[in-house]
């Protein structure tokens, strides 16, 4: 069994782009040996303000026609999240569980988000994500959120998605992002992650 940690925030257009296609790459592949581990990586505690939701609607819209015409099928600015610490908090409980189950709660969380539409963050959404894995809520979501941010920090992470493969540390190795007279460019770095993809699955 070979695990993948991978620093990132469920509120992250770019880490589910780079986890989806991956996961889908695993799938092809047969390789189920393989893991990731999605840590917590919180852009408002990065950012010390709020994910503005507008600017990642804005992401969105400019990503989806580039590289995401399969994703971001629901999205719903309305129903962004004030805050993705309880979800996050959900996702490291869900992996004490097992890698399997951290996974689903990880991916899961961020398909109701970008496909479904639906506040992450609403205490019954968690909930029901919580009892489909047989696992509670926190009551205090912070401290373990806090002691995966701060294990990042330690280990060097610089932004959302940033993997770590062995002696390998890489940040968003699957696209290409520029910022072109105020327009968002965004094409998939298939040399990049084709080597990703050769790291992790050697």
């Amino acid at each position: 069994m070979t695990t993948i940690d991978v620093y990132a925030d469920i509120v992250c257009p770019f880490a589910y782009i780079g986890l989806t296609r991956i996961l889908q790459r695993r799938q092809e592949m047969g390789r189920d040996d393989v893991h990731l581990r999605i840590r917590s990586w919180p852009l408002e505690w990065v950012n010390g303000k709020p994910v503005d939701p507008h600017f990642i609607g804005e992401e969105v819209d400019e990503i989806r026609p580039q590289v995401g015409a399969d994703l971001f099928t629901g999205f719903d600015v309305e129903a962004f999240p004030a805050s993705s610490v309880p979800g996050l908090a959900l996702t490291a409980v869900a992996y004490e569980v097992s890698d399997q189950v951290g996974e689903e709660v990880a991916m899961g969380l961020r398909s109701l988000l970008f496909e479904e539409g639906r506040d992450v963050m609403d205490p019954a959404v968690l909930a029901e994500v919580a009892a489909r894995h047989g696992l509670e809520v926190s009551d205090d979501p912070e401290p373990v959120v806090r002691a995966e941010f701060e294990g990042g920090q330690g280990r060097g992470v610089v932004g959302s998605p940033h993997f770590f493969v062995g002696e390998v540390s890489t940040f968003c190795p699957s696209l290409d992002i520029q910022r072109v007279d105020g327009h968002l460019e965004v094409k998939m770095d298939e040399a990049a992650f084709e080597a990703l993809i050769g790291t992790i699955f050697a």
